[in-house]
């Protein structure tokens, strides 16, 4: 029998949360609840020494006392807890769903949706880090290692290095970098949301609107490389069609 998936909900609202959890375990997540960030910070530092190991999925709240939901990321970022996350909150403006994903959020979910589309955004979020985790696409070795030219990028840990300096990428950074080298072609701006929020998801103003979300992200990307390495131009963009990792080049 499957082991079951394994949330961690930290939210402070004692009238949403239980309701929450309660729908989470009739779908059959393992879930284990704290009701303030300070708390679940504890606990998740006190966990064994690979704490990610028994953790599938984080879905938190923003607004808390002591550290916002954006805090608590980043600190458990910083004792290397690289779960998945998903922020579920009343929050729905663009400004904290960027600030959500610049920091490593996998998802970013109003809590006025409804538990049917929750739940399929957390089979979307699982099914995402299973593929950059599991490097089973792409010139990967068996370690989950992918190497092109001066870049290495390792499944495992998210670690990436540029010229054997350590670049740090969020979970979804990492995710469009891993696509395009994949792909080893032209990547739309299409494919690289829906590799981040999931097919067809809409965002911003339009039809086209996400394409400035994948913009903001790639220009984030290109910095961080480029703090490492100021003559980094590895990542090509083609207007209107989306961007290439041009393997060739600089790499000797």
């Amino acid at each position: 029998m499957a082991e079951a998936t394994r949330i961690v909900v930290v939210d402070d609202d004692d009238l949403f949360r239980p309701m929450l959890v309660g729908n989470l375990s009739e779908a059959g997540f393992a879930v284990r609840e704290f009701s303030a960030p300070d708390v679940a910070l504890e606990a998740l530092s006190a966990d064994s020494v690979a704490p990610e190991a028994t953790i599938d999925l984080l879905i938190l709240d923003w607004k808390m006392p002591g550290l916002t939901g954006l805090e608590l990321l980043q600190r458990l970022r910083q004792i290397g807890l690289m779960t998945p996350a998903i922020f579920l909150t009343s929050l729905d403006d663009v400004i904290y769903e960027e600030a959500a994903l610049k920091a490593g959020a996998i998802d970013f979910v109003g809590k006025t949706r409804s538990f049917a589309i929750l739940q399929r955004r957390i089979e979307l979020a699982l099914s995402r880090a299973e593929t950059v985790d599991g490097a089973a696409e792409g010139p990967a070795n068996a370690d989950g290692i992918l190497q092109t030219g001066p870049l290495l990028l390792d499944a495992g840990s998210h670690a990436v290095t540029w010229r054997e300096r350590p670049v740090s990428l969020t979970l979804g950074e990492f995710k469009s970098v891993a696509l395009m080298v994949r792909a080893g072609r032209d990547v739309s701006y299409r494919e690289i949301y829906d590799a981040l929020r999931g097919e067809n998801f809409a965002a911003g103003q339009g039809p086209d609107g996400y394409r400035a979300n994948v913009r903001a992200l790639i220009k984030r990307v290109r910095q961080k490389f480029i703090a490492v390495d100021p003559s980094f131009d590895a990542i090509e963009n083609f207007p209107g069609f989306g961007y290439r990792w041009r393997a060739a080049s600089k790499d000797t």
